[in-house]
């Protein structure tokens, strides 16, 4: 298992700072690197020209980094369907030249529930999405935040029940399973049992007392119980580090010491 840290944990980092992660990838990469991860996930819009993947793909190189897996927003619930596909194929083919071999993406949420059509019309969206990264090589992966799991979760499980596990598989973004159903690990465990063969990324966060930790670590979620279920299935995809800061998360550890004794964490909860 390739364990990274995906760039919006270097967002914050920078954002305290008052600086742009963006503007210093060199610096963000070797802080990665130096927490011991092997891999990071940025977005396609960071390696969207051949003059931005070269660079990124020459940055990589000297820290002895990979990008197994890559972020992508969408927009698939209406008419601009078929435009966000395009857009995000058109990206993608730069990510697949970077190793990428998962892309992930969250359709853009709503303010408000998304009606039935809207629903089937973004299922439809990420099926065709799927298809056609699979012909570039590149397993799409659906991700969700907490809108997703309102309404009996009924946006998750329709971009799956809804879609062909041959074209659209499953980021599985712990926490925000696990807050979005109401801080819930039945639904997170009844989630990894109906679509365990689908999973093929992850994004892990801790939180105690419902409030995210600066480290991964025990807490809320058992890492070690989702662990042992993910060796049975068995899962060998990315796991990424997307340890993020809330009002209330302690932040008296430097930031590559956070990401540090988070990688050791997993490395011992899940043998990667």
């Amino acid at each position: 298992m390739i364990v990274g840290t995906q760039s919006y944990v270097w967002f914050q980092i920078y954002q305290a700072m008052g600086k742009k992660h963006s503007d210093d990838w060199d610096e963000v990469l070797a802080g990665v690197a130096a927490a011991g991860c092997q891999a990071f996930e940025g977005t396609v819009d960071d390696v969207a020209s051949p003059h931005l993947c070269e660079r990124m793909a020459s940055l990589l190189a000297k820290h002895g980094l990979q990008m197994p897996s890559i972020y992508a927003g969408s927009r698939l619930h209406d008419a601009g369907w078929e435009p966000s596909v395009h857009e995000v194929l058109g990206k993608a083919v730069f990510a697949k030249q970077l190793g990428a071999t998962v892309l992930v993406t969250n359709p853009q949420p709503l303010p408000h529930d998304k009606t039935d059509a809207e629903l089937e019309c973004q299922a439809h969206g990420l099926d065709v999405l799927g298809k056609e990264l699979a012909g570039l090589g590149l397993r799409l992966a659906f991700h969700n935040h907490s809108p997703e799991m309102k309404a009996s979760a009924r946006e998750f499980h329709h971009m799956l029940v809804g879609t062909d596990p041959r074209h659209v598989g499953l980021c599985l973004d712990a926490h925000w399973i696990y807050r979005g159903a109401g801080n819930s690990q039945v639904a997170l465990f009844d989630i990894v049992r109906l679509y365990g063969p689908r999973i093929v990324s992850l994004h892990l966060r801790q939180s105690r007392a419902g409030v995210w930790t600066q480290t991964m670590g025990d807490g809320d979620i058992d890492y070690r119980r989702l662990a042992a279920t993910l060796r049975e299935l068995p899962f060998d995809g990315p796991a990424i580090l997307e340890q993020a800061i809330e009002a209330g998360t302690p932040t008296d550890l430097p930031p590559i010491e956070r990401e540090r004794a988070s990688r050791q964490y997993v490395r011992e909860v899940f043998g990667a």
